[in-house]
């Protein structure tokens, strides 16, 4: 199982909002070109970003900006901004195992207390990295990011 890739899509997106230069407008035009992903998808981020508090989206050509500092802005939290549900799930258990059988009509209770487990270590992981963690490791590998 992956997780869905529109946690990367929003690190990304939010990265940019946050290291680039202050008068630069991070537009969705702008944030699509280096995600390489249609500017409607990235709206829906941004949509899903703002619902959450993380940024602010200025109406028109204005830009997106942090709401948060990017210390305060974990991964779960971008995580919990535009895919809720799928750590629920972040293993699936096939849906129909033959109920006659040993193995299958216990499958899913034997295996749903250690994949809660899984879940909440990948949930407790990303609560302990933020942004700013993120933002750090980037300029080291791209030392012309200056802000």
């Amino acid at each position: 199982m992956r997780i869905n890739i529109k946690c990367s899509s929003a690190i990304h997106v939010l990265l940019i909002i946050a290291l680039m230069p202050e008068d630069v407008k991070v537009t969705s035009e702008f944030l699509s070109s280096s995600v390489g992903s249609n500017p409607v998808e990235i709206r829906r981020l941004l949509s899903s970003l703002k619902k959450a508090g993380i940024i602010d989206v200025a109406r028109g050509p204005g830009g997106a900006s942090l709401k948060k500092s990017p210390e305060d802005i974990s991964l779960l939290d971008i995580y919990n901004a535009v895919d809720p549900t799928s750590l629920d799930n972040l293993i699936g258990i096939h849906n129909h195992p033959e109920p006659q059988c040993p193995f299958g009509k216990n499958i899913n209770s034997l295996l749903s207390e250690p994949y809660a487990e899984i879940s909440k270590t990948v949930r407790e992981k990303m609560s302990s990295i933020n942004l700013d963690q993120l933002c750090k490791r980037l300029k080291e590998m791209e030392p012309e990011i200056t802000r």
